[in-house]
């Protein structure tokens, strides 16, 4: 059994479920957009120079490299609602070509056309129950799961971006607000 999709697991373990209430369809992409854009401005606040840095100490990855996925995450959930490509945790794991995305208005710049990729999937979804199904690495699923998942994904993400700029000395302009991120099933802390 894969832990992907927790309402899966609390049915393995016997429990009517884990409480969360999904939000609508219609709510997330307004959520994901404002999570993104958010991000683009604490990604531009990043000196150049300290792109190439381990985003925390323990981990080995870049600030280059989680601020591109931030956006990759999007990138990932079109390329499999959209092109039918399956679900794989590598697939939103891609990094940039290298000598790629090298400048935080750069990566910015690619995160504006996952945001406008974005909202022309919804703009143009037929059915926005987001019920149809999805390949992924763990069986067939609803859209809403994985829709719901990336949306989470890159919103935990911009948080730790938040947390980078701090612990640089730097204000973040923006912050994600209680209101777009309340009802994503965030983890609890910040590395999780």
């Amino acid at each position: 059994m894969f832990g992907q999709n927790l309402e899966d697991v609390a049915e393995f373990v016997g429990l009517q479920g884990t409480g969360h209430q999904p939000l609508p369809p219609e709510q997330l992409i307004g959520k994901w957009i404002d999570v993104l854009r958010t991000a683009q401005g604490l990604i531009r606040q990043l000196p150049d120079a300290a792109l190439n840095e381990r985003v925390v100490a323990n981990r080995d990855r870049s600030i280059r490299l989680m601020c591109h996925h931030v956006f990759r995450v999007g990138e990932a959930f079109l390329e499999s609602v959209v092109d039918g490509v399956e679900y794989a945790v590598q697939l939103a794991n891609v990094p940039p070509a290298e000598g790629t995305f090298t400048t935080g208005d750069e990566i910015a710049r690619y995160g504006e056309s996952v945001i406008a990729r974005l909202q022309q999937w919804w703009d143009k979804l037929d059915d926005k129950t987001c019920q149809q199904k999805v390949k992924t690495f763990f069986g067939m699923q609803p859209i809403y799961m994985l829709y719901e998942r990336s949306t989470w994904h890159s919103a935990q993400h911009a948080r730790q971006l938040t947390a980078v700029l701090e612990g640089r000395g730097i204000e973040p302009k923006a912050r994600l607000k209680p209101e777009t991120l309340a009802g994503l099933p965030l983890p609890e802390r910040l590395w999780e």
